[in-house]
């Protein structure tokens, strides 16, 4: 009787194992089975060895030369991060500044047409890009109404007082003030304002995302803007 009970148990533990052996194989199988990731990379064979080829995204490098402090970095990487984020808000408002300059010479009989368009304008900005610009810092800011000066060829003040008024351009002025910014300041690429114009040509020149991972080791977070044209028309009087 126990060499039954025996002879029993010996059996188990053989099924046991062999199932674990059967189960261990089967995972190997999926292993083998599951769908390859990454990307393959080219490769050639000379005299039987192979040699696997790859290009890298070209990297900028930043000698730091003596007189330039941490400090100074810090607030170049900041710039930098900051041009990223605003800089294509100026490019979409050269844009539109251009289709209101053109419907106003094409469609504008009567000032009070003009009156009416620029409100309705004015309120589909404001539909557009409220929620982006208040989530935007106050030195983004700053960069901002230094690149609608570039780009628009006005500053924000000259801008406001051109379209709507003097009243309104010295309001929002005085608004800015209280932030400390200024509405009225001018873009001087070959001054104070060289770093950024530095900027923009990378941008142009279609370098911005190799750059701008050199600095940070990671690829710039772009800003989406959901339309670069308005919809607002001269109203028929």
């Amino acid at each position: 009787m126990k060499k039954c009970w025996l002879i029993l148990i010996l059996a188990l533990l053989a099924a046991a194992l062999a199932s674990a052996q059967t189960q261990e194989a089967l995972e190997a199988v999926r292993e083998v089975r599951k769908p390859l990731t990454g990307t393959p990379m080219e490769y050639r064979v000379v005299d039987g060895d192979t040699t696997f080829i790859d290009s890298l995204d070209p990297i900028w490098v930043f000698p730091k030369g003596r007189g330039i402090s941490s400090g100074d970095w810090r607030r170049y990487y900041k710039l930098v991060y900051n041009f990223n984020r605003v800089y294509p808000y100026a490019l979409v408002g050269r844009k539109m500044m251009a289709q209101v300059d053109e419907t106003i010479a094409r469609d504008v009989t009567k000032r009070s047409q003009r009156t009416a368009y620029i409100h309705d304008v004015e309120r589909e900005l404001l539909r557009i890009f409220e929620k982006d610009i208040r989530s935007m810092t106050i030195s983004q800011g700053l960069v901002l109404v230094k690149l609608v000066d570039r780009e628009c060829g006005m500053n924000p003040y000259t801008i406001i007082k051109n379209y709507v008024s003097g009243f309104a351009a010295g309001f929002w002025q005085l608004v800015a003030k209280l932030f400390s910014q200024d509405l009225k300041a001018s873009y001087d690429p070959k001054g104070k304002d060289a770093q950024l114009e530095e900027l923009v040509r990378i941008w142009d020149s279609g370098q911005w995302d190799s750059f701008y991972y050199s600095i940070f080791m990671e690829y710039p977070r772009k800003t989406v803007i959901k339309t670069e044209t308005l919809d607002s028309e001269v109203r028929k009087r």
